[in-house]
């Protein structure tokens, strides 16, 4: 119908064009190219006027369309463009052939703006020791945990031009001797021409040159270098030689756990290239990797290296400030293992190290094969790590099976955070030895007491001594310390008593357990003879009233759980905490006037957030009577504060914890500042643990929260309601509140019976 209408308005097609005559299409100028007729502009405008609303919406939409495909466009391809972006610096890394190539790349991308070819460095505040830059240290500005500068340098294998931004030139490729004169090791380039290497190093072949810098040369002992330079036709060429192997030796082919054979009489260099980019030779880190030359490449190093030929086995064997380890190790029967291929590493205690160990606990450990194979083993790791690998502090996994932090400090080599380390990178063909002057003692070798002293548990364990439980502590038997905190006892009279004897060996159980093999319900004896109920929660593992606050601490025979509180065992049934406790006279007559005695006496499991004589107090005399007249509404009020299950207060998570009263509606929980809060009603007196349940004092009647508003509904009829109930009962808020008259003649209170 539309295009029906439309016809009428549009003037018709103009006539076909006659066909060419046959005279015609023989002449070139007969020929005649008519222009094709405009369509009429002004077509819209004779659209029918009832017809014009749906043009105009037909193009509105169109218009809308375009644009849409418009913002598409736009938005695709700053996607694109952002996706290209992430590509990029994955590609970055996945290029990266090497750990050392990856913080090439990154030191690359950090130095880019300041032109092209350019590395950013971080350099040591204070030296001159220089790294390649990782994210990680880019952003901390720390190695060694000390603070660094940012530099930038060409990057290898590239060179400056004056007035030109960056290093846009390519080094020229020079013979290995050339090459040692423009990479920074010109002292090696002079010792090479005083042995007589100069000729070799510049002539045919192919070669890798591990070229001590100038300051290595500098740091080596004035008699070893005078021995060198006093033979340079044997003792220096030889050295020299040593730093070298016959064949080219790029970054990404020294692989870590690799060896070549040097030129000097075929004595291996050792590679160990790290995962954070540090390649060492012999343990010399290598500060100019990817020199090339003509003839091979060379690798700038930051110290002279000497040739291995001895085990760790044999260092130790040999070393007389390691006589008592090397006893140790035969007695353990760990000697063959360091005779063997390896990549080990060694803390190696010296004999002061041991000397320094109270004589009962070195007697008690030598003497024990379990717990000196333990000690030994902890003192070894996996895998060899130079010193000069270590730019930060890291676990690494030992023999024993657990970790040791290695770490470092400024040029000190550290081990869990303590600078005894007295000599680093005895280098041997299976692994490395650094000596330490303290004993590391692992927890699997040390008994109860051990566990205890120097942590913080040092009050409980001072208790324990003083409770007469000493032979339990050093002895053999499998037990299990519940170690409160040093600060659980704060405030506390720690005078020694008959009752706090008796409370410190109910502190100890009877078995050795693991906290991962507890369960709920679960109950456990001490030595006291007490059982200890376990309560599992989604945040906690707690033991009464005492939660685990650390991992467990597994010792020789014994176990040490570190808990938040000193324990408080159940003394009786909840009626008989309550009566205990002056401050719980008036609710012991209000349970008796509601007939609730039996149910606070009889086996069960309860929560009960015990109104103090202040709650009581706090409600007005008129109410409080009339109350108190009325055993069924009273019953109902008393019910709401009591909850289904054991929760101790560290079983409430900080934000939301829900409880099922008796009757009623729920219980709201939270943790604020260390306080417990009910109903927003803070607990004064958390975890009275009882045989059937644990009590909770609170100094206020707990009510019912009004239900919540919603935020676009506070400006109405809602916003009438008020914040949650205070911690002090009124007089007009304890008579007016609905909700809390509501539990007391809801219809379970009416139809109850005792």
């Amino acid at each position: 119908m539309y295009f029906t209408e439309l016809k009428e308005f549009v003037s018709p097609p103009p006539p076909p064009l006659p066909p060419p005559s046959s005279s015609s299409s023989s002449s070139s100028s007969s020929f005649i190219l008519l222009p094709l007729r405009p369509p009429p502009p002004s077509l819209p405008s004779r659209i029918p006027e009832a017809l014009l609303p749906a043009a105009e919406k037909e193009e509105e939409e169109a218009e809308e369309r375009r644009s849409r495909r418009r913002v598409f466009s736009v938005s695709l391809k700053m996607r694109v463009s952002v996706l290209v972006l992430g590509l990029s610096l994955v590609l970055t890394v996945c290029v990266a052939r090497s750990p050392y190539q990856a913080v090439l790349q990154h030191s690359r991308i950090r130095g880019r703006q300041q032109g092209p070819n350019v590395c950013a460095m971080q350099q040591l505040k204070g030296t001159n020791k220089k790294y390649f830059t990782n994210c990680k240290q880019w952003y901390h500005r720390k190695i060694c945990g000390k603070p660094t500068v940012i530099t930038y340098e060409c990057c290898p294998g590239y060179e400056k031009i004056p007035g030109e931004k960056g290093c846009p030139a390519a080094l020229p490729l020079v013979n290995i001797y050339n090459t040692l004169g423009v990479v920074g090791a010109s002292t090696t380039q002079m010792y090479s021409e005083r042995a007589q290497l100069k000729e070799e190093i510049e002539g045919p072949g192919s070669f890798t040159f591990f070229a001590p810098s100038n300051e290595a040369w500098a740091a080596l002992p004035t008699e070893i270098l005078d021995a060198l330079v006093s033979n340079v036709n044997i003792e220096l060429l030889n050295a020299l030689h040593y730093h070298m192997v016959s064949r080219r030796l790029t970054s990404e082919e020294l692989r870590h756990g690799s060896s070549f054979a040097s030129m000097y009489q075929g004595f291996h260099v050792h590679i160990h290239h790290y995962s954070n980019g540090i390649v060492t030779v012999n343990c010399a880190r290598l500060i100019k990797p990817d020199q090339h030359a003509t003839n091979g490449i060379v690798h700038v190093v930051d110290r002279v290296i000497t040739a291995i030929s001895n085990n760790v086995h044999m260092i130790i064997d040999v070393d007389d400030d390691l006589e008592t380890l090397r006893t140790a190790l035969a007695a353990a029967g760990l000697t063959t293992m360091l005779e063997n291929d390896g990549q080990y590493t060694i803390f190696a205690p010296t004999n002061e190290a041991f000397e320094k160990i109270p004589q009962e606990t070195l007697n008690r450990i030598l003497g024990d094969p379990v717990a000196l194979k333990d000690l030994l083993n902890y003192h070894i790791l996996k895998h060899m790590q130079c010193a000069e690998s270590i730019v930060s502090g890291t676990p690494m996994e030992t023999l024993q099976g657990t970790v040791l932090e290695v770490g470092c400090d400024g040029d000190q080599m550290t081990l869990n955070g303590r600078a005894i380390i007295t000599l680093k990178d005895q280098l041997g063909t299976n692994g490395v030895i650094h000596y330490i002057n303290e004993l590391l003692i692992p927890d699997s070798a040390k008994v109860l007491l051990e566990l205890a002293e120097g942590s913080s548990v040092a009050t409980a364990s001072t208790l324990l001594v003083g409770a007469g439980l000493s032979s339990h502590l050093t002895g053999s038997e499998a037990l299990t310390l519940l170690a409160p905190l040093d600060d659980a006892f704060k405030g506390s009279d720690t005078t020694m008593t008959p009752d706090l004897k008796k409370l410190m060996t109910n502190h100890i159980l009877k078995e050795q357990l693991s906290s991962k093999s507890l369960y709920h319900g679960q109950e456990l004896e001490t030595l006291g003879g007490l059982k200890l109920r376990v309560f599992v929660y989604r945040n906690n593992l707690c033991i009464e009233n005492t939660c685990i606050a650390a991992h467990d601490k597994t010792g020789r025979y014994a176990t040490m759980f570190t808990v938040d509180k000193v324990l408080t065992p159940p003394m009786g049934t909840v009626m008989d905490v309550l009566k205990a406790d002056d401050r719980f006279s008036l609710l012991v007559g209000a349970v008796q006037t509601a007939g609730m005695t039996e149910l606070l006496n009889q086996q069960g499991a309860l929560t009960f957030f015990a109104p103090t004589n202040d709650a009581f107090n706090a409600v007005p005399q008129p109410d409080l009577n009339r109350l108190m007249r009325n055993p069924q509404e009273l019953s109902a009020v008393l019910r709401y504060h009591l909850g289904e299950g054991m929760l101790v207060s560290g079983g409430v998570e900080g934000s939301h914890t829900r409880v099922k009263p008796l009757q009623g509606e729920k219980l709201e929980l939270g943790v604020r500042n260390y306080t417990v809060y009910v109903n927003k009603v803070p607990v004064a007196d958390a975890d009275l643990m009882a045989t059937n349940g644990i009590v909770h004092a609170v100094n206020s009647i707990i009510k019912p929260l009004p239900p919540k508003v919603d935020r676009e509904q506070a400006d109405g009829p809602a916003a009438a309601f008020r914040p949650a109930a205070s911690s002090v009962v009124d007089s007009k808020s304890f008579r007016n509140d609905e909700m809390f008259q509501k539990v007391v003649r809801s219809r379970s209170s009416r139809t109850m019976t005792q």
